[in-house]
């Protein structure tokens, strides 16, 4: 029993004959004897995929706190501890716990993923074993067990196939295929590609048709299903660009203020000869002023307002981080069968003898018409079509129905397809049935690849319709209708010439029978048949899709397409989607000819690539993200799971979607529609817009903070504010106005700019020369506003009072004009602002207004009531502020027009 042990890619059952395989796992044509059973479960244990090796609940917990920005949030907490404001530090720690506990819940749904797919399983298999037929439990099977399987199972474990009658198998969620694939017994090369392996069924497919009995020749992890649960836990999810960046942005924060608050302490301590407490506590203010502690909850709820406006676009996030990096993408993979297409065959095209006819319409939906040499034709008034239909139509076992405004079908997709051409023929299906009803069929089988069916009229004349592969038709077939011979050569060359538009073929073809006759016996069908023509079919491609291809590609973001699917059918879509590169075609079988060096230089060239099985598609995503590229990968089967985990963001379809691919991605499409795809980047850009605004506003604002702290040690004078009044200002108004930011709108160039590279750091050189410049005049504002406050007599209390009313004003000042880093504010729209701004300002005034007014206030915080003088003063240090920053713009604008 050694050979059995030997792994999937060490055997290949689908290359031996079925004698063979029964010979090599040793099993009886009776089946395995009970205690023959029990050894090799021993052996190979149960077949159920093994749970996989997860941290605790603990563990995950506290790793949510291994993060840089949260070691500078709670070293902000730490210090306002040290400081006694025990408030301000519990409300810094609750930002804290909030996110912590936002990543716990959802790395806690990521790990549902490996569940989904064991919950795929069959919980049952009808086996015959020493010579009797019984019902037992799926993961009971071994090696060399005899199953039997029929219509409605799911194939419970990897079998060779031995004894087969009309098996089709639904295999979309391994292969991607939309159409079941017809199986048989016979061998079929070791090389073929999972989706040719026709002589094998594998577990977790579904039986549509037929019945079979096969051998068991893999269980557990080590069927196709097995090895994707395995690659599935091996695969180490990314990091964000988003979090990479904030990442680096903490730690040089994180240096830059240590730094600069040691060389105050020494300052002050050396040449000021304050005291050690004093220059303690100075340090402390300057650490207090100079960390955005608002920054996490920014960050946080920002991404949270991305999330709620994708939801009304049908596209659902399942983890926060995943919106921003939605706006990075650079390359998005998608599957193809209902991704890019609508997983719905369609009659395409019709080769008769008269001539070659276009159908318009797509999917089951029957509006759409029949077109010659780009006019309409109407079947009635074309004979030959018109008979051509018919013939589909009655030999045919599929109903097409409406249920809830979408029409169904029940039965073969392909046979569907044609009952809507007949549909949009203008045919009554109930009346035609009636009319021609069916007196006997032959049922379509893989050995004979074709059905029949007997139909008689009402005056007793009967006709014999076949429909199935092109050559058996041809074969049957002596002359063509309204011809007298048959060219056989010039039939199998329009064959090749529809396959070569990837459409899949069928051939129709009609003989007139003895009116007594009311059966059809097979060995008599003969081939006498008159030959009517052949019908295209094709999976077509969403037209909001071809939309949503196009302005992805504008946006400077490349689209490739991932299928299980044949090579020709792949680029035959991937040319009406008008992919950029759909002349090449990499299959799977090319991929694994290629080592990873070879891979990664075809991968940037090459828009299509067919029948790649999960290991092919998750070396492709691997391949591009080592070019740099942020990679979605969109799917919907278990087939996907791994790329759809290893991609930066993982798209799974939400309605015809597997739940295993839903757990492994960072976002669901409700509406399971390549389009709303398009829309989730444009958010992502604008989400990620709004938190660069969010930076740009909060950064200079504690540098205006932290420069005038550092002016007044350098001047040997009392602090401008103090530390509790600068986390009042950090906490409330900036956070308040701030949170403004993140419903701006996107702006007009979002999805006109090229995709940002995934090393680029948050602050670009603009950014950091604008959060200098500001940072200045916040500087100025802050501390001149001090400064002309004790000249003027004021006491300390008033003075500080009036600078945190200015840093305010001039906050709110700034947030008009930061809404937009290029086009000007000073105009009306600028100056309104949008409804969140409008609000938030109304809040952050009356708040500032009762931290001015309110005794309890003036009792906590030290300040002083503010005469109608002061705020006018104050009110024009918000005015010059903008004014500036206009001007600002202005310049800048004007220097890069003449540039370019």
């Amino acid at each position: 029993m050694s050979e059995e042990q030997e792994s999937p890619e060490q055997r290949s059952w689908h290359h031996l004959e079925p004698e063979d395989v029964l010979k090599t796992l040793e099993t009886p044509e009776e089946g395995l004897a009970e205690d023959e059973v029990e050894r090799r479960r021993e052996v190979h244990g149960s077949n159920r995929l093994p749970s996989p090796r997860t941290r605790g609940p603990l563990r995950r917990f506290l790793a949510q706190f291994h993060n840089l920005l949260i070691y500078v949030l709670m070293g902000a907490a730490l210090v306002t501890a040290l400081l006694g404001h025990w408030v301000d530090t519990g409300v810094i720690l609750a930002v804290v716990l909030l996110n912590s506990i936002i990543g716990f819940v959802q790395e806690g749904k990521a790990e549902k993923a490996l569940d989904a797919i064991r919950d795929m399983l069959s919980p049952h298999a009808s086996v015959r074993r020493a010579g009797h037929r019984s019902t037992v439990p799926a993961e009971e099977l071994v090696p060399g067990d005899l199953v039997l399987i029929e219509p409605g199972d799911k194939v419970p474990a990897d079998l060779r196939l031995i004894k087969v009658k009309g098996l089709q198998v639904q295999e979309a969620v391994l292969t991607g295929e939309s159409v079941p694939v017809d199986k048989g017994v016979d061998p079929v090369e070791s090389e073929a590609e999972l989706g040719d392996r026709l002589s094998m069924a594998f577990s977790g497919t579904l039986v549509t048709a037929g019945q079979a009995t096969g051998v068991v020749v893999e269980t557990g992890a080590r069927t196709q299903i097995g090895r994707i649960s395995g690659m599935l836990s091996e695969v180490q999810t990314l990091t964000t660009p988003l979090i990479k960046a904030m990442n680096t942005f903490a730690r040089w924060l994180t240096l830059a203020i240590v730094m600069l608050a040691a060389m105050v302490f020494s300052f002050g301590l050396l040449v000021r000869d304050y005291s050690a407490v004093e220059m303690f506590m100075a340090a402390v203010a300057l650490a207090v002023a100079a960390i955005p502690e608002g920054l996490p909850a920014i960050l946080t709820v920002t991404l949270a307002i991305g999330v709620q406006l994708m939801a009304s676009r049908n596209a659902i996030i399942r983890r926060l981080p995943a919106v921003e990096t939605l706006g990075s993408v650079s390359i998005i993979c998608s599957d193809k069968t209902g991704t890019l297409t609508r997983n719905e065959m369609t009659v395409r095209s019709l080769a008769l003898a008269g001539g070659f006819y276009e159908v318009t319409g797509v999917g089951y939906d029957p509006h759409g018409a029949f077109e010659r040499d780009g006019a309409e034709v109407d079947p009635d008034d074309d004979a030959a079509l018109g008979e051509v239909i018919r013939a589909m139509v009655l030999c045919n076992d599929s109903s097409l129905y409406k249920r809830d405004d979408q029409w169904v079908v029940e039965g073969d997709p392909m046979e569907g397809a044609l009952l809507t051409a007949g549909m949009k023929a203008g045919l009554n299906m109930e009346q035609l049935n009636k009319h021609w009803p069916r007196t006997d069929v032959v049922p379509f089988e893989s050995e004979h690849r074709f059905m029949a069916t007997l139909n008689h009229d009402h005056d007793g004349n009967g006709m014999i319709y076949v429909k199935g592969a092109p050559e058996q038709i041809l074969e049957m077939c002596s002359r063509v209708s309204g011809e007298e011979s048959l060219d056989k050569d010039h039939w199998l060359a329009k064959v090749d010439e529809l396959a070569n538009r990837g459409e899949r073929i069928l051939a129709v073809a009609r003989r007139k029978s003895d009116n007594g006759q009311r059966e059809i016996k097979f060995d008599e069908l003969g081939s006498e048949f008159e030959f009517l023509g052949l019908f295209g079919l094709i999976d077509p491609p969403r037209e909001e899709a071809i939309t949503s291809v196009a302005e992805c590609q504008q946006a400077g973001i490349r689209v490739k397409m991932i299928t299980g699917d044949h090579a020709g059918t792949a680029q035959a879509i991937a040319r009406q989607l008008g992919l950029a590169h759909a002349d090449e075609v990499l299959t799977g079988r090319d991929i694994d000819s290629m080592d990873d060096e070879a891979l990664r230089e075809a991968v940037p060239r090459v828009d299509v690539f067919a029948r790649a099985a999960p290991e092919h598609k998750l070396r492709l995503v691997r391949a591009l993200q080592w070019h740099g590229y942020v990679v979605a990968m969109t799917g919907d089967g278990v087939n996907d799971a791994p790329a759809l985990k290893q991609a930066d963001v993982g798209v799974a379809m939400g309605r015809n979607g597997t739940e295993t691919a839903k757990e492994a991605s960072e976002m669901v499409l409700a509406d399971d529609n390549f389009a709303s795809i398009a829309h989730a980047v444009r958010e992502g850009r604008r989400v990620y817009d709004n938190l660069k605004k969010a930076i740009t506003f909060l950064l200079p604002i504690n540098g205006g903070e932290s420069g005038s702290i550092i002016a007044a040690i350098m001047l040997g004078m009392a602090l401008p504010i103090t530390p509790l009044q600068v986390l009042w200002v950090n906490m409330v108004s900036s956070v308040g106005l701030a949170m403004a930011l993140a419903f701006e709108p996107a702006e007009k160039d979002v999805m006109s700019r090229p995709p940002r590279k995934p090393g680029e750091p948050i602050l670009s050189l603009f950014l950091v020369w604008r959060i200098l410049f500001v940072s200045v005049l916040f500087l100025a504002g802050i501390f001149g506003m001090y400064l002309w406050s004790i000249q003027a007599g004021y006491s300390i209390d008033a003075a500080r009072t009036h600078a945190v009313n200015t840093l305010v004003i001039m906050e709110v000042f700034y947030l008009l004009s930061v809404r937009s880093l290029k086009v000007r504010s000073l105009t009306l729209k600028g100056l309104i602002g949008t409804r969140a701004v409008a609000i938030a300002i109304l809040v952050v005034v009356t708040l500032q207004m009762i931290f001015t007014y309110a005794p309890f206030m003036q009792f906590f915080f030290d300040s002083t009531a503010v005469g109608l003088y002061a705020w006018g003063i104050m009110l024009g240090v918000g005015v010059v502020l903008f004014i500036i920053l206009e001007l600002e713009k202005a310049v800048r604008n004007r220097i890069a027009q003449s540039r370019s």
